[in-house]
């Protein structure tokens, strides 16, 4: 019993001390059962067992039995309090904005325009390249975000303004991001030489296409959105199958870089964009190129000797526009020869050598321009002229997207790497 004792005084392991708890136990029982042989020393023992236990009890921490059940909801507990970014993202496709609902199934009327910030997010630690809601209605609060700090973030847009997840898909600057037609997926293309498929929920890559030159600009065939195309610092421009991750088809002109690529009638033809400006590159700054031939369709669309760094495609009339450096945005028709409007041009704002990004609401009324001033303008598509500027920014403003079923609601972002919500 003395070195019972003189153990039960030391700096012991809990699970030790239950053990000698017991054995205390075992020599009470023992002592109490042989009380008829020696009555001293049964009363020896029993005071000797009842201070050591008093001892054990005072001295060490014992466990209370916790039921099975009651450890694991409470290891969930911890786990998702350590980590709210991974069960954010495992939310991220299953929850609807309860701003968002309301606007759910309702017919849109006249297009509202913003006069007030709503939020302002530090989004990146780069510039901000384009921005894009989601396509899918009950996750249109879902906004893309990409960067040249190399990474693709996608953010609560009608919230607060948090960011739900980042993707690190690449090792270079994300020059061009946009949502998949299902809103499950990202398509991406970046600086490091290639294009890449993104889990939104997991972000997880699913494909990754090697091109082996700097990516500039990436297209989701509206047909068959797993087929894209892909342009950037060289003359070709390529068709890719994610699915397989097997180029499909190459389309070579005699350019340098390609800056923007648009699809036509519903995914059979396609417009690219280029660098080339010189006296006699009238047959290259716009090129109408045959999806599934690869012909070129037409090369005498824009004849003036202006870069035209985004395309965009009005979402209900059969035309597009292309936004220029000259300080103004040109207005085409989709269907071939592809003519010029020489009537209609949306001037006011300026681009000054900015990938400065156009587009339209969503039933087409208006038609929506970044600016390297900063500002953002609003125009009237029918008769062209200018409906509203907002002073949204310091620095360039590279990218505006209006919200495709909330009125009013706009995002906005520069070249700090500002994110801006208006309504």
């Amino acid at each position: 019993m003395a070195s019972l004792v003189d153990y039960e005084d030391s700096d012991s392991e809990t699970d030790q001390d239950a053990q000698l708890y017991h054995d205390e136990g075992l020599i009470v029982s023992s002592s109490s059962s042989s009380l008829s042989s020696s009555s001293s020393r049964v009363s020896a023992a029993q005071c000797g067992s009842s201070g050591s236990v008093k001892r054990v009890l005072q001295g060490s921490a014992l466990r209370p039995y916790v039921p099975k059940r009651q450890r694991l909801e409470t290891a969930a507990v911890q786990t998702e309090e350590a980590s709210p970014s991974g069960s954010s993202g495992s939310l991220l496709l299953s929850q609807v904005s309860e701003r968002v609902r309301p606007f759910l199934g309702r017919r849109q009327g006249q297009v509202q325009l913003p006069r007030r910030m709503q939020s302002r997010i530090e989004a990146h630690q780069g510039p901000v390249n384009t921005l894009q809601w989601s396509p899918v209605d009950h996750l249109s609060h879902l906004l893309l975000s990409a960067s040249m700090d190399r990474t693709f973030k996608v953010w609560d847009g009608v919230g607060e303004g948090r960011c739900l997840q980042t993707y690190s898909a690449h090792r270079g600057s994300v020059r061009d991001a946009c949502w998949l037609s299902c809103g499950r997926r990202l398509l991406s293309g970046s600086f490091d030489g290639s294009a890449a498929v993104t889990d939104v929920e997991t972000g997880q890559t699913i494909s990754r296409m090697e091109n082996g030159f700097k990516v500039c600009c990436v297209a989701p065939r509206p047909s068959d959105p797993e087929v894209f195309l892909c342009g950037g610092f060289s003359p070709e421009v390529r068709a890719w199958d994610a699915r397989c991750c097997k180029m499909l088809r190459v389309y070579k002109a005699a350019v340098q870089q390609t800056l923007d690529v648009l699809f036509l009638s519903g995914g059979r033809e396609f417009i690219s964009s280029t660098d080339a400006v010189s006296r006699d590159s009238a047959d290259r700054t716009l090129i109408a190129w045959d999806f599934e031939t690869t012909a070129r369709l037409s090369n005498q669309i824009f004849h003036e000797r202006f870069t035209c760094p985004c395309l965009g495609c009005h979402p209900l009339e059969s035309s597009f526009v292309a936004q220029t450096n000259g300080g103004y945005i040109a207005l085409f028709s989709a269907q071939r020869p592809y003519r010029i409007n020489k009537r209609r041009r949306f001037e006011g704002h300026k681009v000054e050598g900015f990938a400065v990004h156009c587009g339209f609401s969503a039933d087409g009324s208006v038609l929506v321009s970044g600016s390297s001033t900063g500002s953002v303008h609003f125009y009237d598509f029918q008769s062209s002229r200018p409906l509203s500027t907002l002073h949204a920014h310091q620095h360039a403003c590279v990218c505006a997207a209006m919200h495709p079923i909330m009125p009013g609601l706009t995002a906005t972002c520069d070249w700090t790497g500002e994110i801006k919500i208006w309504s």
